[in-house]
């Protein structure tokens, strides 16, 4: 089971969970339940991910056998971007409760910095940019959708708040107007994606900086991205595998510690018991200095979730 860090509202999460982007819907009860069985207790998902349904069902059915106690999990969904207006957001956080069969969440991101026009999900679900052909964007300040959150914090809801995809400046910027503190920044980070002026402002903020996509080009290469033809793989990198090799360690673990040893959360997928089972355990080794900086030297600021990058792309699945 992963150590876990205290948020700065006293909260505690465990530094390693399930990610669950691109989890299929057939299969992810099941893997939920199984990740659970195996040590798992933050999950990481989306209302446009499709799967909260099958998700909410691998959850009740841990806590209906007594695997585990609701306290020990740690839930974490996002507001998706049609649905930043306040009067929408609890319209958002109140199908995710449902579809999870929860009472709350641990933790909720706005996921994206863009307010776009309301979708209902009765029309579009699961949300996502290809909804319309264009770009429909709504006036909504950042800071009107967070008083929203602020009120479902005060009512319980939701117990810890957080933002995805946020830069310096509009951290910054939220960070001067909120009242309930953000105790989140999750952020595409991996070694051709460092991003270490934004990791060490959120961190010396106060925040906890969570990593998605830290394997880097991996978990694009199945969505066909523009950006993956003809780059490195890290798991086949000389420099990631001669640090692996030293640790007795695979180069899938070797990436995780170099976020988790820097006190980054980390959210890997896998359906693979195996796999699985290497995500968890990446904290019995250290790294060095110079590996640690070995690694972060790969970086290019290769970003793969860029919005515009995909919508010209045509690909219709986002993180």
């Amino acid at each position: 089971m992963s150590s876990t860090i205290t948020l700065n509202n006293g909260l505690k999460a465990p530094l390693v969970g399930l990610g669950l982007w691109k989890i299929p819907n057939a299969v992810a009860a099941s893997q939920v339940y199984n990740a659970i069985k195996l040590g798992y207790r933050l999950f990481d998902g989306a209302a446009d991910y499709g799967n909260e349904v099958e998700v909410g069902q691998g959850i009740k059915q841990a806590l209906d056998e007594g695997l585990v106690k609701r306290d020990e999990l740690f839930i974490v969904s996002k507001l998706w971007n049609t649905f930043h207006h306040p009067n929408n957001v609890k319209l958002a956080l109140d199908k995710t409760l449902k579809d999870l069969q929860l009472e709350y969440l641990d933790l909720y991101y706005i996921h994206f910095p863009i307010a776009q026009a309301f979708v209902p999900f009765e029309k579009s679900y699961p949300p996502g940019f290809g909804i319309t052909e264009e770009f429909e964007f709504e006036d909504v300040p950042i800071i009107e959708t967070y008083r929203a959150l602020e009120e479902a914090h005060a009512a319980g809801k939701i117990k810890a708040i957080g933002v995805s995809n946020f830069n310096g400046a509009l951290l910054q910027d939220l960070l001067r107007g909120a009242k309930v503190k953000p105790s989140a920044l999750q952020i595409e980070h991996h070694p051709y994606l460092v991003q270490p002026r934004l990791v060490e402002y959120a961190q010396r903020s106060g925040l906890w900086v969570v990593a998605y996509s830290s394997f880097g080009p991996q978990s694009f290469v199945e969505l066909d991205h523009p950006k993956v033809k003809d780059l490195q793989p890290l798991f086949e990198h000389e420099v990631i595998n001669a640090i692996a090799k030293a640790h007795g360690k695979q180069p899938s673990q070797v990436l995780l510690r170099w976020a988790t040893q820097r006190g980054l959360g980390v959210i890997p997928k896998s359906s693979n018991k195996d796999r699985l089972l290497d995500n968890l355990t990446v904290e019995d080794f250290d790294l060095t200095q110079e590996e640690l900086d070995k690694i972060s030297a790969l970086d290019q600021g290769l970003r793969f979730n860029d919005p515009w990058d995909w919508k010209n792309a045509g690909i219709p699945t986002f993180v």
